[in-house]
């Protein structure tokens, strides 16, 4: 059986974007179609296109409940900061609820202010 390290591995394209409990605002750090590409704990998201939008790396703690993952920049304005995260993820499908990084970590999926919530299916 894959960890979800292994199961994370490839590309995603975004499906779903929350921000401050507003569905499908302006997004700064991806794009209706974009697409992660996951290779070990790093992350790069680009539009279709290929223009860059964010990137950077990320560590996953998947014996918790919920699932945790934190996402550290490396450009961009949250570049350097740990922005805490929780995550589903299936074989087609992943989902992460983040807060801002002076925020304590989210503990379920409904949003709110200082919340972003992806969704992503494999691309």
């Amino acid at each position: 059986m894959k960890t979800d390290l292994e199961r994370f591995q490839g590309l995603w394209r975004q499906v779903r974007f929350e921000e401050n409990g507003i569905a499908d605002p302006i997004d700064t750090h991806g794009a209706h179609d974009a697409v992660m590409t996951i290779v070990g704990e790093t992350f790069h998201v680009a539009i279709p296109d290929g223009e860059a939008l964010i990137e950077g790396k990320f560590m996953i703690d998947s014996a918790t409940s919920p699932k945790r993952i934190d996402w550290i920049d490396s450009i961009g304005s949250d570049a350097g900061k740990q922005l805490p995260s929780i995550y589903t993820l299936s074989d087609d499908a992943f989902e992460f609820a983040a807060a801002d990084a002076d925020m304590e970590r989210p503990q379920d999926f409904t949003g709110g202010s200082g919340i972003t919530i992806r969704g992503f299916v494999r691309a």
